[in-house]
């Protein structure tokens, strides 16, 4: 078997003989991937459910397969304008001159994708690294051998042994291959195992771009009237239960005036009802990916449960759960504030809520954690908008909604503090994978020659005089 070592220096040594594909060969090979997806749509459909033990056919392709083919059209349509050197200004003291900016590929970019949505989070990566000129390898997650397989076969199908390669494997597999030396590494994933992907490539300065998580909150602040109020529990209770809450960007906690927590409960709650009649062999519904998963966020209730916080659980169904991985979503209130649902990320189709006395306290709790991966708020008063967004910082922000702003291909993607570094995504996720290089041309006149030494002299005087003032 070929070592990881050994197989990225093919990659590198592949990159040596053409590291500067065209525009149309980019575009071709995002062509072929493209067509390969839509041909295996199916086959990707059973191999995630397979993974899961029950996954939503529709969340595989709504969450996955839509927005990965839909990330491949708009590099397609924006890879030639990417390509093109951007004109710079050269200052007056170092005519005559021309400067410009062409963007580079780096080489060879490693992924390092997570078990939540294991397709997606392996092809948006893909398509920027490509668009941008790189040859790829990918680890998958080892949680997720069946999307491996099939991702592996369809990319042996589509490109060629030393251009885009999936690595399988098991965490030790996964320690070498953020050590190996690539041009760069972008990892998607939690945020204790960002610090050690960091640490692995720092020891080869690799840049890295981190995709972590953390406690996202929606605020949910001024509303007119029962429609809006609905409206708002009904946007976070669809992005609390997509794929049972095991998404990054699903809204961790709820905020709300304190006085109105039992009625955006209820909303919540029913909201929940609507989507969800049952459970158990709901096909629509997600179940935890693995038993471990399972037993943690088990815990965590149970731990809430035990400090008598009150548990609203969706259960219209009246169903038992016991023997089966399926959790339906339970809202928490109260309790100790030192339970581990409100300092951990939960990950899973829990929703805690919590009380604000103001604007001002609401963003002061979100503030008092570590910077979220997206906040979502509520609201349509713009003055109350703004405050919110000029006073936290987060990595991605929705309006009246949630979890949609990262299917947008004109945004950038990505965390700030412990939920992250770096973007992608669109024109982004190129610049991210390319190195901007900067290239300052001159003629056969050099007017610099004038200020060579030895120094002194009536025009370096001159030059001094309009220059350094």
């Amino acid at each position: 078997m070929t070592s990881l070592a050994t197989q990225l220096q093919s990659f590198q040594h592949a990159f040596s003989a053409s590291p500067v594909p065209n525009a149309a060969t980019r575009i071709k090979h995002l062509e072929q991937l493209e067509q390969a997806l839509l041909q295996q749509q199916d086959a990707f459909i059973r191999a995630i459910t397979q993974d899961f033990g029950k996954r939503s056919a529709d969340e595989t392709k709504l969450a996955e397969l839509l927005p990965s083919l839909e990330g491949i059209k708009y590099a397609k349509k924006r890879i030639k304008r990417w390509m093109r050197p951007s004109r710079r200004a050269v200052g007056l003291a170092f005519q005559p001159a021309k400067a410009r900016v062409e963007y580079q590929p780096l080489g060879v970019v490693g992924i390092i994708v997570p078990w939540n949505y294991p397709l997606y989070l392996a092809i948006g990566p893909l398509v920027a690294a490509l668009a941008a000129g790189n040859r790829v390898m990918i680890k998958m997650s080892e949680y997720t051998p069946a999307t491996a397989s099939a991702l592996q076969q369809l990319i042996a199908d589509v490109f060629a042994s030393d251009h885009v390669a999936v690595i399988t494997g098991g965490p030790d597999v996964g320690k070498a291959f953020a050590e190996l030396p690539f041009d760069h590494l972008l990892f998607t994933g939690g945020t204790e195992i960002g610090r050690h992907v960091m640490a692995a490539a720092a020891k080869n300065l690799t840049p890295v771009t981190l995709e972590l998580g953390g406690k996202s909150p929606a605020i949910i602040g001024t509303l007119k009237g029962a429609a809006e109020r609905a409206e708002a529990a009904e946007r976070i209770a669809f992005g609390k239960a997509l794929n049972a809450g095991q998404t990054c960007v699903a809204p961790d906690y709820v905020l709300c005036p304190a006085d109105e927590l039992e009625s955006y409960a209820a909303l919540i709650k029913t909201a929940w009802e609507r989507m969800y009649p049952s459970f158990r062999d709901n096909p629509d519904y997600t179940q935890i990916i693995n038993d471990r998963q399972h037993q943690r966020l088990t815990e965590v209730i149970d731990e809430a449960r035990a400090s008598d916080a009150q548990l609203i659980q969706c259960n219209p169904a009246g169903e038992d759960f016991d023997d089966s991985r399926v959790i339906p979503p339970t809202i928490v209130m109260g309790g100790s504030p030192n339970l581990r649902i409100y300092h951990e990320e939960i990950f899973g189709p829990v929703l805690p809520i919590l009380p604000y006395q103001n604007i001002e306290d609401a963003v002061r709790q979100v503030n008092a954690g570590s910077r979220p991966l997206a906040l979502y708020y509520f609201g349509y008063n713009k003055k109350e908008q703004r405050y919110v967004l000029d006073h936290s910082r987060s990595g991605g922000v929705c309006l009246n909604d949630t979890v949609f702003h990262v299917a947008q291909d004109d945004l950038p993607f990505g965390g700030v503090g412990q939920s992250g570094m770096g973007h992608y995504h669109g024109h982004e996720g190129f610049l991210t994978f390319s190195k901007a290089r900067s290239i300052l041309s001159k003629g056969k006149l050099n007017s610099a020659k004038l200020i060579y030494p030895p120094y002194g002299g009536r025009l370096l005087r001159l030059i001094y005089r309009l220059f350094i003032r």
